[in-house]
Protein backbone atom coordinates (compact mmCIF):
# COMPACT_ATOMS: atom_id res chain seq x y z
CA UNK A 1 0.00 0.00 0.00
CA UNK A 2 2.75 2.20 0.78
CA UNK A 3 4.61 1.30 -2.07
CA UNK A 4 1.55 2.23 -4.07
CA UNK A 5 1.00 4.90 -2.66
CA UNK A 6 4.61 6.39 -3.15
CA UNK A 7 4.49 5.62 -6.75
CA UNK A 8 0.89 7.32 -7.65
CA UNK A 9 1.75 10.66 -5.65
CA UNK A 10 3.91 12.06 -8.57
CA UNK A 11 1.32 11.11 -11.25
CA UNK A 12 -1.54 12.95 -9.48
CA UNK A 13 0.68 15.63 -9.54
CA UNK A 14 1.49 15.74 -13.05
CA UNK A 15 -2.35 15.64 -14.05
CA UNK A 16 -3.11 18.52 -11.95
CA UNK A 17 -0.17 20.17 -13.42
CA UNK A 18 -1.43 19.41 -16.92
CA UNK A 19 -4.99 20.31 -16.35
CA UNK A 20 -3.94 23.93 -15.18
CA UNK A 21 -1.60 24.02 -18.22
CA UNK A 22 -5.01 22.85 -20.34
CA UNK A 23 -7.11 26.17 -17.88
CA UNK A 24 -4.51 28.34 -18.58
CA UNK A 25 -4.80 28.20 -22.28
CA UNK A 26 -8.24 28.05 -22.68
CA UNK A 27 -8.40 31.16 -20.94
CA UNK A 28 -5.89 32.71 -23.37
CA UNK A 29 -7.80 31.65 -25.83
CA UNK A 30 -10.70 33.11 -24.67
CA UNK A 31 -9.33 36.42 -24.58
CA UNK A 32 -7.65 35.72 -28.15
CA UNK A 33 -11.45 35.36 -29.39
CA UNK A 34 -12.03 38.57 -27.35
CA UNK A 35 -9.68 40.73 -28.87
CA UNK A 36 -10.33 39.52 -32.14
CA UNK A 37 -13.73 39.92 -31.83
CA UNK A 38 -12.86 43.67 -30.37
CA UNK A 39 -10.55 44.17 -32.89
CA UNK A 40 -13.37 43.55 -35.64
CA UNK A 41 -16.08 45.42 -34.15
CA UNK A 42 -13.39 48.34 -33.97
CA UNK A 43 -12.48 48.28 -37.61
CA UNK A 44 -15.81 47.97 -38.48
CA UNK A 45 -16.80 50.83 -36.42
CA UNK A 46 -13.74 52.53 -38.22
CA UNK A 47 -14.53 51.35 -41.65
CA UNK A 48 -18.20 53.28 -40.99
CA UNK A 49 -16.35 56.16 -39.50
CA UNK A 50 -14.26 56.14 -42.56
CA UNK A 51 -16.89 55.99 -45.20
CA UNK A 52 -19.04 58.82 -43.05
CA UNK A 53 -15.92 61.32 -42.92
CA UNK A 54 -13.88 60.30 -46.65
CA UNK A 55 -15.61 57.18 -47.82
CA UNK A 56 -17.52 57.45 -50.86
CA UNK A 57 -21.26 58.51 -51.35
CA UNK A 58 -20.66 61.97 -49.76
CA UNK A 59 -21.81 63.81 -52.93
CA UNK A 60 -25.29 64.73 -53.35
CA UNK A 61 -27.20 67.56 -55.93
CA UNK A 62 -29.46 70.02 -54.03
CA UNK A 63 -31.27 72.60 -54.56
CA UNK A 64 -33.69 74.92 -52.66
CA UNK A 65 -36.51 74.77 -54.75
CA UNK A 66 -38.14 71.56 -54.42
CA UNK A 67 -36.45 70.15 -57.98
CA UNK A 68 -38.04 72.84 -59.66
CA UNK A 69 -36.05 75.63 -62.11
CA UNK A 70 -38.35 78.83 -62.94
CA UNK A 71 -37.18 80.24 -66.36
CA UNK A 72 -39.10 83.89 -65.65
CA UNK A 73 -36.71 83.98 -62.17
CA UNK A 74 -33.09 83.11 -64.39
CA UNK A 75 -34.00 85.78 -67.40
CA UNK A 76 -35.31 88.12 -64.91
CA UNK A 77 -32.24 88.37 -62.93
CA UNK A 78 -29.45 87.32 -65.74
CA UNK A 79 -28.31 90.65 -66.39
CA UNK A 80 -28.35 92.50 -62.06
CA UNK A 81 -27.67 91.05 -58.63
CA UNK A 82 -31.69 90.60 -58.30
CA UNK A 83 -30.66 86.38 -58.27
CA UNK A 84 -28.45 87.11 -54.60
CA UNK A 85 -31.39 88.24 -52.96
CA UNK A 86 -34.17 85.79 -54.08
CA UNK A 87 -32.37 82.78 -54.66
CA UNK A 88 -30.57 81.71 -50.96
CA UNK A 89 -27.83 78.67 -50.79
CA UNK A 90 -29.77 75.71 -49.53
CA UNK A 91 -27.35 74.78 -46.70
CA UNK A 92 -23.94 76.44 -44.92
CA UNK A 93 -21.13 77.15 -45.46
CA UNK A 94 -21.76 77.35 -49.49
CA UNK A 95 -18.99 78.44 -52.04
CA UNK A 96 -20.51 79.47 -55.90
CA UNK A 97 -23.78 81.51 -56.42
CA UNK A 98 -26.38 80.44 -55.20
CA UNK A 99 -27.93 81.87 -58.58
CA UNK A 100 -27.38 78.77 -60.27
CA UNK A 101 -29.96 76.50 -58.08
CA UNK A 102 -28.28 73.18 -58.74
CA UNK A 103 -25.79 72.82 -55.90
CA UNK A 104 -23.50 70.00 -54.97
CA UNK A 105 -23.49 68.90 -51.45
CA UNK A 106 -19.52 67.30 -50.92
CA UNK A 107 -17.79 66.85 -47.64
CA UNK A 108 -13.73 68.47 -47.30
CA UNK A 109 -11.34 65.31 -46.61
CA UNK A 110 -9.09 68.18 -45.38
CA UNK A 111 -8.08 72.27 -45.43
CA UNK A 112 -8.24 73.29 -49.12
CA UNK A 113 -10.06 70.68 -50.22
CA UNK A 114 -9.59 71.02 -54.10
CA UNK A 115 -13.38 69.93 -55.88
CA UNK A 116 -13.74 69.91 -59.83
CA UNK A 117 -17.51 69.48 -60.65
CA UNK A 118 -18.44 68.84 -63.94
CA UNK A 119 -21.77 69.86 -65.27
CA UNK A 120 -23.63 67.51 -68.35
CA UNK A 121 -25.16 69.48 -71.18
CA UNK A 122 -29.08 69.76 -70.91
CA UNK A 123 -31.06 71.45 -73.65
CA UNK A 124 -31.39 74.42 -71.28
CA UNK A 125 -27.81 75.05 -70.20
CA UNK A 126 -24.34 74.33 -71.78
CA UNK A 127 -21.40 72.07 -70.34
CA UNK A 128 -19.20 73.51 -68.00
CA UNK A 129 -16.26 72.50 -65.88
CA UNK A 130 -16.09 74.35 -62.20
CA UNK A 131 -13.40 73.96 -59.36
CA UNK A 132 -14.02 75.16 -55.79
CA UNK A 133 -11.26 74.85 -52.66
CA UNK A 134 -13.65 74.21 -49.54
CA UNK A 135 -10.83 75.63 -46.74
CA UNK A 136 -12.20 73.65 -43.81
CA UNK A 137 -11.52 70.22 -43.14
CA UNK A 138 -14.53 67.66 -42.41
CA UNK A 139 -16.97 70.27 -43.34
CA UNK A 140 -20.76 69.81 -45.19
CA UNK A 141 -20.22 72.63 -48.08
CA UNK A 142 -22.82 73.18 -50.65
CA UNK A 143 -21.25 74.53 -54.22
CA UNK A 144 -22.83 76.00 -56.78
CA UNK A 145 -21.25 75.06 -60.01
CA UNK A 146 -21.32 77.75 -63.12
CA UNK A 147 -24.42 77.49 -65.67
CA UNK A 148 -24.67 78.62 -69.19
CA UNK A 149 -28.06 79.32 -69.55
CA UNK A 150 -29.39 78.93 -72.76
CA UNK A 151 -32.13 81.91 -71.99
CA UNK A 152 -34.13 81.60 -75.49
CA UNK A 153 -34.59 77.85 -75.01
CA UNK A 154 -35.60 79.05 -71.10
CA UNK A 155 -37.93 81.57 -72.90
CA UNK A 156 -39.61 78.90 -75.08
CA UNK A 157 -40.66 76.82 -72.75
CA UNK A 158 -44.13 77.17 -71.93
CA UNK A 159 -45.25 74.19 -69.87
CA UNK A 160 -43.33 72.17 -67.05
CA UNK A 161 -40.50 69.68 -69.05
CA UNK A 162 -38.12 67.31 -66.64
CA UNK A 163 -34.64 67.53 -67.20
CA UNK A 164 -31.78 64.99 -66.17
CA UNK A 165 -28.88 67.00 -64.38
CA UNK A 166 -25.97 64.91 -64.22
CA UNK A 167 -22.83 66.12 -62.54
CA UNK A 168 -19.11 64.46 -62.03
CA UNK A 169 -17.54 65.20 -58.99
CA UNK A 170 -13.40 64.91 -58.40
CA UNK A 171 -12.37 65.25 -54.96
CA UNK A 172 -8.40 65.78 -54.46
CA UNK A 173 -8.08 64.51 -57.75
CA UNK A 174 -9.47 61.30 -57.32
CA UNK A 175 -11.74 59.54 -59.59
CA UNK A 176 -15.01 60.93 -60.52
CA UNK A 177 -17.88 60.41 -58.87
CA UNK A 178 -21.23 61.06 -60.74
CA UNK A 179 -24.88 62.10 -59.76
CA UNK A 180 -27.80 62.47 -61.70
CA UNK A 181 -30.90 64.12 -60.15
CA UNK A 182 -34.23 65.24 -62.00
CA UNK A 183 -35.89 68.63 -61.98
CA UNK A 184 -38.37 70.02 -63.98
CA UNK A 185 -37.90 72.60 -65.53
CA UNK A 186 -41.29 75.25 -65.41
CA UNK A 187 -43.22 77.06 -67.55
CA UNK A 188 -41.92 80.95 -68.41
CA UNK A 189 -45.62 82.08 -67.34
CA UNK A 190 -45.25 80.60 -63.87
CA UNK A 191 -43.97 83.22 -61.41
CA UNK A 192 -42.47 82.18 -58.40
CA UNK A 193 -44.08 83.74 -55.09
CA UNK A 194 -42.18 82.10 -52.38
CA UNK A 195 -40.20 78.96 -51.23
CA UNK A 196 -39.53 77.34 -47.53
CA UNK A 197 -35.78 76.90 -47.09
CA UNK A 198 -35.56 73.30 -45.44
CA UNK A 199 -32.83 71.71 -43.06
CA UNK A 200 -31.15 68.92 -43.24
CA UNK A 201 -34.21 66.86 -42.04
CA UNK A 202 -36.21 68.39 -44.67
CA UNK A 203 -38.12 70.67 -41.96
CA UNK A 204 -39.25 74.09 -43.13
CA UNK A 205 -36.84 76.78 -40.87
CA UNK A 206 -37.44 80.32 -43.19
CA UNK A 207 -40.19 81.47 -45.79
CA UNK A 208 -38.37 83.80 -48.76
CA UNK A 209 -40.71 85.91 -50.02
CA UNK A 210 -40.30 85.97 -54.28
CA UNK A 211 -43.07 88.25 -54.87
CA UNK A 212 -40.97 91.01 -56.29
CA UNK A 213 -41.06 88.74 -59.75
CA UNK A 214 -43.90 90.23 -60.64
CA UNK A 215 -41.81 92.87 -62.11
CA UNK A 216 -40.58 90.71 -64.73
CA UNK A 217 -43.79 90.19 -66.46
CA UNK A 218 -43.89 93.82 -66.59
CA UNK A 219 -42.30 94.42 -70.40
CA UNK A 220 -42.22 98.07 -71.45
CA UNK A 221 -39.74 97.00 -73.88
CA UNK A 222 -42.09 95.35 -76.39
CA UNK A 223 -42.66 95.76 -79.66
CA UNK A 224 -45.97 95.36 -79.36
CA UNK A 225 -46.92 98.59 -76.95
CA UNK A 226 -46.43 100.62 -79.81
CA UNK A 227 -49.36 99.65 -81.56
CA UNK A 228 -51.36 99.80 -78.95
CA UNK A 229 -49.92 103.76 -78.32
CA UNK A 230 -50.77 104.33 -81.78
CA UNK A 231 -54.47 103.18 -82.01
CA UNK A 232 -54.90 104.84 -78.22
CA UNK A 233 -54.11 108.36 -79.95
CA UNK A 234 -56.24 107.68 -82.90
CA UNK A 235 -58.98 108.21 -80.31
CA UNK A 236 -57.76 111.44 -79.34
CA UNK A 237 -58.62 111.24 -76.42
CA UNK A 238 -55.48 112.49 -75.62
CA UNK A 239 -53.14 114.14 -78.53
CA UNK A 240 -49.83 112.22 -77.24
CA UNK A 241 -48.15 110.76 -74.22
CA UNK A 242 -45.94 112.90 -72.39
CA UNK A 243 -45.91 111.14 -68.98
CA UNK A 244 -45.62 114.09 -66.21
CA UNK A 245 -44.63 117.01 -68.42
CA UNK A 246 -48.19 118.35 -67.04
CA UNK A 247 -50.46 118.21 -64.30
CA UNK A 248 -52.08 115.51 -62.81
CA UNK A 249 -55.23 115.62 -64.57
CA UNK A 250 -53.40 115.00 -67.85
CA UNK A 251 -51.85 112.29 -66.53
CA UNK A 252 -55.17 110.68 -65.51
CA UNK A 253 -56.48 111.63 -69.02
CA UNK A 254 -53.46 109.51 -70.77
CA UNK A 255 -54.15 106.45 -68.13
CA UNK A 256 -58.02 106.58 -69.88
CA UNK A 257 -56.66 106.47 -73.17
CA UNK A 258 -55.01 103.33 -72.41
CA UNK A 259 -57.78 101.77 -70.39
CA UNK A 260 -60.06 102.73 -73.42
CA UNK A 261 -58.01 101.40 -76.13
CA UNK A 262 -57.91 97.64 -74.26
CA UNK A 263 -61.67 98.00 -73.82
CA UNK A 264 -61.97 98.43 -77.76
CA UNK A 265 -59.67 95.58 -78.58
CA UNK A 266 -62.71 93.39 -76.33
CA UNK A 267 -60.67 92.15 -73.48
CA UNK A 268 -62.11 89.59 -71.64
CA UNK A 269 -61.93 88.40 -67.99
CA UNK A 270 -60.68 85.08 -67.86
CA UNK A 271 -59.35 84.03 -64.29
CA UNK A 272 -56.41 81.34 -65.41
CA UNK A 273 -53.84 81.51 -62.49
CA UNK A 274 -53.34 78.12 -61.47
CA UNK A 275 -50.18 75.92 -61.89
CA UNK A 276 -49.49 72.33 -62.27
CA UNK A 277 -46.89 72.81 -59.94
CA UNK A 278 -47.67 70.40 -56.54
CA UNK A 279 -45.12 71.60 -53.98
CA UNK A 280 -44.93 72.09 -50.55
CA UNK A 281 -41.88 73.63 -50.39
CA UNK A 282 -42.22 76.45 -53.18
CA UNK A 283 -44.99 78.36 -54.53
CA UNK A 284 -46.20 80.17 -58.04
CA UNK A 285 -48.69 82.00 -60.21
CA UNK A 286 -49.82 81.75 -63.23
CA UNK A 287 -49.32 84.66 -65.36
CA UNK A 288 -49.66 85.49 -69.17
CA UNK A 289 -47.20 87.72 -70.91
CA UNK A 290 -47.95 90.57 -72.31
CA UNK A 291 -47.84 89.14 -75.46
CA UNK A 292 -50.00 85.82 -74.41
CA UNK A 293 -52.59 88.39 -73.29
CA UNK A 294 -52.20 90.51 -76.36
CA UNK A 295 -53.20 87.10 -78.59
CA UNK A 296 -55.68 85.93 -76.29
CA UNK A 297 -57.39 89.34 -75.29
CA UNK A 298 -58.13 87.79 -71.98
CA UNK A 299 -56.89 88.78 -68.95
CA UNK A 300 -57.31 88.09 -65.36
CA UNK A 301 -56.34 90.03 -62.19
CA UNK A 302 -52.56 89.59 -62.31
CA UNK A 303 -52.34 89.41 -66.08
CA UNK A 304 -54.63 92.63 -66.35
CA UNK A 305 -52.35 94.49 -63.95
CA UNK A 306 -49.03 93.37 -65.24
CA UNK A 307 -50.32 94.19 -69.21
CA UNK A 308 -51.58 97.74 -68.06
CA UNK A 309 -48.29 98.34 -66.06
CA UNK A 310 -46.45 97.58 -68.94
CA UNK A 311 -48.19 100.47 -71.35
CA UNK A 312 -47.97 102.83 -67.98
CA UNK A 313 -44.03 102.01 -68.04
CA UNK A 314 -43.83 102.55 -71.75
CA UNK A 315 -44.99 106.22 -71.25
CA UNK A 316 -43.29 107.41 -68.73
CA UNK A 317 -45.72 107.30 -66.02
CA UNK A 318 -44.57 104.85 -62.85
CA UNK A 319 -47.13 102.21 -62.38
CA UNK A 320 -47.76 100.24 -58.85
CA UNK A 321 -48.73 96.47 -58.60
CA UNK A 322 -51.08 96.10 -55.65
CA UNK A 323 -51.51 92.60 -54.40
CA UNK A 324 -53.91 91.21 -51.75
CA UNK A 325 -54.58 87.23 -51.21
CA UNK A 326 -56.07 86.51 -54.20
CA UNK A 327 -56.30 89.40 -56.23
CA UNK A 328 -54.20 92.17 -57.66
CA UNK A 329 -55.05 95.44 -59.24
CA UNK A 330 -52.65 98.30 -60.50
CA UNK A 331 -51.86 101.81 -59.54
CA UNK A 332 -50.09 104.63 -61.28
CA UNK A 333 -48.56 108.17 -59.18
CA UNK A 334 -50.23 111.18 -60.39
CA UNK A 335 -47.10 113.21 -60.14
CA UNK A 336 -43.51 112.96 -61.01
CA UNK A 337 -42.38 112.96 -57.55
CA UNK A 338 -44.45 109.65 -56.46
CA UNK A 339 -46.26 111.60 -53.68
CA UNK A 340 -49.73 111.02 -55.00
CA UNK A 341 -50.96 107.92 -56.51
CA UNK A 342 -54.54 106.36 -57.87
CA UNK A 343 -55.27 102.84 -58.68
CA UNK A 344 -57.35 100.94 -61.13
CA UNK A 345 -59.58 97.77 -60.74
CA UNK A 346 -58.36 95.80 -64.19
CA UNK A 347 -60.92 93.62 -64.00
CA UNK A 348 -63.10 96.05 -64.68
CA UNK A 349 -61.85 96.32 -68.12
CA UNK A 350 -63.65 93.46 -69.70
CA UNK A 351 -67.26 92.29 -70.08
CA UNK A 352 -68.49 92.93 -66.81
CA UNK A 353 -71.54 93.61 -64.76
CA UNK A 354 -70.81 96.76 -62.97
CA UNK A 355 -73.66 95.88 -60.42
CA UNK A 356 -71.29 93.18 -59.24
CA UNK A 357 -68.87 95.95 -57.29
CA UNK A 358 -71.72 98.74 -56.84
CA UNK A 359 -74.72 97.04 -56.49
CA UNK A 360 -76.22 99.61 -54.38
CA UNK A 361 -75.99 101.83 -57.67
CA UNK A 362 -77.18 99.35 -60.10
CA UNK A 363 -75.02 100.99 -63.00
CA UNK A 364 -74.73 98.29 -65.30
CA UNK A 365 -78.35 99.43 -66.71
CA UNK A 366 -77.53 102.81 -67.08
CA UNK A 367 -74.02 101.81 -68.99
CA UNK A 368 -76.38 99.71 -71.73
CA UNK A 369 -78.04 103.38 -72.89
CA UNK A 370 -74.27 105.18 -73.62
CA UNK A 371 -72.22 105.21 -76.26
CA UNK A 372 -69.33 102.58 -76.05
CA UNK A 373 -66.81 106.03 -74.96
CA UNK A 374 -69.18 107.43 -72.39
CA UNK A 375 -69.47 103.74 -71.12
CA UNK A 376 -65.52 103.15 -71.10
CA UNK A 377 -65.48 106.66 -68.83
CA UNK A 378 -68.19 105.41 -66.51
CA UNK A 379 -65.93 102.34 -65.92
CA UNK A 380 -62.57 103.62 -65.64
CA UNK A 381 -64.29 106.48 -62.98
CA UNK A 382 -65.58 103.05 -60.99
CA UNK A 383 -62.60 101.39 -61.13
CA UNK A 384 -60.51 104.27 -59.58
CA UNK A 385 -63.12 104.71 -57.02
CA UNK A 386 -63.43 100.59 -56.51
CA UNK A 387 -59.97 100.27 -55.77
CA UNK A 388 -59.91 103.53 -53.61
CA UNK A 389 -62.25 101.34 -51.85
CA UNK A 390 -60.45 98.29 -51.61
CA UNK A 391 -57.45 100.44 -50.84
CA UNK A 392 -58.52 102.00 -47.66
CA UNK A 393 -59.96 98.63 -46.42
CA UNK A 394 -56.69 97.10 -46.58
CA UNK A 395 -53.75 100.14 -46.13
CA UNK A 396 -53.00 98.75 -42.63
CA UNK A 397 -51.85 95.56 -43.75
CA UNK A 398 -50.80 97.08 -46.92
CA UNK A 399 -48.08 99.50 -45.11
CA UNK A 400 -46.71 96.77 -42.45
CA UNK A 401 -45.96 94.18 -45.90
CA UNK A 402 -48.06 91.12 -44.46
CA UNK A 403 -47.80 87.68 -45.67
CA UNK A 404 -49.40 87.82 -48.93
CA UNK A 405 -49.56 91.89 -49.06
CA UNK A 406 -47.37 94.07 -51.72
CA UNK A 407 -47.13 97.04 -52.85
CA UNK A 408 -44.55 96.95 -55.66
CA UNK A 409 -43.51 100.41 -57.30
CA UNK A 410 -41.99 99.55 -61.00
CA UNK A 411 -39.46 102.22 -60.73
CA UNK A 412 -35.92 102.72 -61.88
CA UNK A 413 -34.82 101.13 -58.22
CA UNK A 414 -37.19 97.56 -58.78
CA UNK A 415 -35.05 97.52 -62.38
CA UNK A 416 -31.88 96.97 -61.26
CA UNK A 417 -32.88 94.02 -59.85
CA UNK A 418 -35.84 92.82 -61.81
CA UNK A 419 -35.81 93.06 -65.35
CA UNK A 420 -38.09 91.88 -68.04
CA UNK A 421 -38.79 88.63 -69.09
CA UNK A 422 -39.39 89.77 -72.83
CA UNK A 423 -42.02 87.72 -74.38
Amino acid sequence: MLTFACENQPMTKAKKKGSAVVRIMITVRRWELWLLTLLLVLAAVGYVVYRGLYGRGEVSIVDSLGGNIFPSAIISTAATDGGEGLLLPCDTPYVGNPSSIVGVRVRSRRRNTRVRVELAETPFFRRTVSEFVLPREWTDYVVYPDMVWNYEALRQNVQATPVSVMVQVSVDGRAAEERVRTFSVRSLNECMLGYYLLNRDGKRQQFVNTRQLFAAYVNEDSPQIDRLLREALNTRIVNRFVGYQKDSAAVVMQVYALWNVLQRRGFKYSSISNSSLSSNVVFAQRVRTLSDALEASQINCVDGSVLFASLLKAVNINPLLVRLPGHMFVGFYTDRQAQHASFLETTMIGDVNLDDFFPEEKLDSTVQLLTKNEASRITFNKSMEYARRTMNTYQAQLDSQTLGYMVLPITRDIRQHIQPIGK
